[in-house]
Parts: structure tokens; C-alpha cells; sequence
């Protein structure tokens, strides 16, 4: 979510460089891109390990409880705990870069300029990461803890899926949210190479070439878990 406006806050003996840093227009980018490589690279690990469920019961129950155990049980919680922060970070910064923008242009006119220059994903990124927000909690109640699965089993992670993805609406539901991911994404890897350095007008075909990339890979690889499971391919 790029704004045009940049403002450097000037350090002061009150202010720290980290308070300066994250006070300024510059600092929040750096933040949310950040925070978006580690969401994206989660979001891919997240696919990879969840397609096991084509190997059958064995693998991927094997693989959820390889991921409980490493550490002795510690890894998870540290993971979860790096994972919170990024998603929390992520919202602050997104949240005030808009604030932001909104603020400085307060005339109409320049703001309908400013959607006729805007791409449709960038525009849904305002209403695509409340919609995100939603299903991350409802993912977690349906497949971690179990309080939103009817028929949940403690350990049997590939149970979880078949039976849960059995329910038509279950499905629908993830399927609608892994397209709002999905323009969520390709915006969000576009702006994130480009804060991070890949700005220079050469770079735009490479960007548009790996946002695309990485999104057709993750959207189509998690919306065939439910499809498969509807269809009976893996039952």
C-alpha cells in the first residue's frame, strides 16, 4: 500500500532513532515490507506443508506432528509468537501509512485522481486485509483449536481437513478468501520489491512476473485442497 507523501521525521534528544524510524512515512514502508516477506514466505510454507494431504493420512499427519515437536514443543509457540508480531506490525504500518494518505489529500477531486490512477488490487487492500484478518481467526477455531469444526479430531490433522472441506459453505468460504489473498498478494509483493529496492522502472516487468508468480502458486495450490475434497479426489 504505497503513499506519495514522504515525511522524515527529524531525530530530536527526546526521540530515539527506532521512534524516528517508525515515525516516518520511509520507516512504515520499510516495516510493512518487511513484515509482508515473512507473511508471504509463511504463506508459502503454509501451502507446501498442507498439500501433503494428496500423500495420504500418513504424510501429513506425520508432518503436523514433526512441526509440534521440534524444540520439544517449543518451536510452535516461538513461530506463532514471530508470526503475531509480523501480522500486528504489518496492520500498524498499513494502517497508518492510509491514515496517512487519507490526511493529505482531503480534496475530493484528488483523491478520485488518485483511484483512476490506482490499480483494482491496490484499491482492495483496504477492505481485503479486514476480510483476511477474519479468516485467519476463523482458520485457526476451525483447524487449530477446533472450537468452529464439527467433527474435530485432537492430532488428526488429515481428518480435520477431509471432514471440514466436506461442508460445502466451509469450502466456498476459504475458496472466496484465498482470492482476496490472492489480489492482496500480487500488490502486496509488487510494492514490497519495490520498497525494498527494486524500484527502477527496468524492474517492473520482473516484479509484475513474480507477484503474478507467486500468487497464481499459492491460490490455486491451497483452493485445490477444497475442491479436491468436494470432488472426492481425496476423501
Amino acid at each position: 500500500m504505497e503513499s506519495s507523501t514522504v515525511d522524515v521525521a527529524l531525530p530530536s534528544p527526546r526521540r530515539g532513532i527506532v521512534a524516528t524510524f517508525f515515525a516516518s512515512t520511509v520507516g512504515k514502508k520499510v516495516v510493512m515490507a518487511v513484515t509482508g516477506v515473512l507473511l508471504v514466505l509463511f504463506v508459502i510454507g503454509h501451502m507446501v506443508g498442507n498439500l501433503q494431504v494428496y500423500l495420504g493420512p500418513d504424510a501429513l499427519n506425520h508432518y503436523a506432528e514433526l512441526l509440534r515437536g521440534l524444540l520439544h514443543g517449543g518451536f510452535i509457540w516461538v513461530f506463532r509468537g514471530v508470526m503475531l508480531a509480523a501480522v500486528v506490525l504489518h496492520v500498524w504500518s498499513a494502517t497508518a501509512l492510509t491514515l496517512g494518505s487519507w490526511a493529505a489529500r482531503p480534496i475530493g477531486y484528488r483523491r478520485r485522481q488518485e483511484y483512476a490512477e490506482s490499480t483494482y488490487a491496490s484499491r482492495t487492500m483496504r477492505w481485503g486485509g479486514p476480510i483476511l484478518a477474519i479468516f485467519i481467526v476463523y482458520h485457526l477455531l476451525h483447524f487449530t483449536t477446533g472450537q468452529a469444526h464439527g467433527d474435530f479430531v485432537v492430532g488428526d490433522v488429515y481428518h480435520n481437513v477431509i471432514s471440514g472441506f466436506s461442508v460445502w459453505w466451509v469450502s466456498a468460504f476459504y475458496i472466496f478468501a484465498m482470492a482476496v489473498l490472492g489480489l492482496h498478494l500480487w500488490h502486496g509483493v509488487w510494492s514490497m520489491m519495490q520498497t525494498l529496492g527494486l524500484s527502477h522502472p527496468s524492474y517492473n516487468r520482473l516484479r509484475t512476473v513474480i507477484a503474478w508468480l507467486v500468487t497464481l502458486v499459492v491460490v490455486l495450490g491451497n483452493i485445490s485442497i477444497p475442491v479436491a475434497v468436494l470432488t472426492g479426489f481425496v476423501s
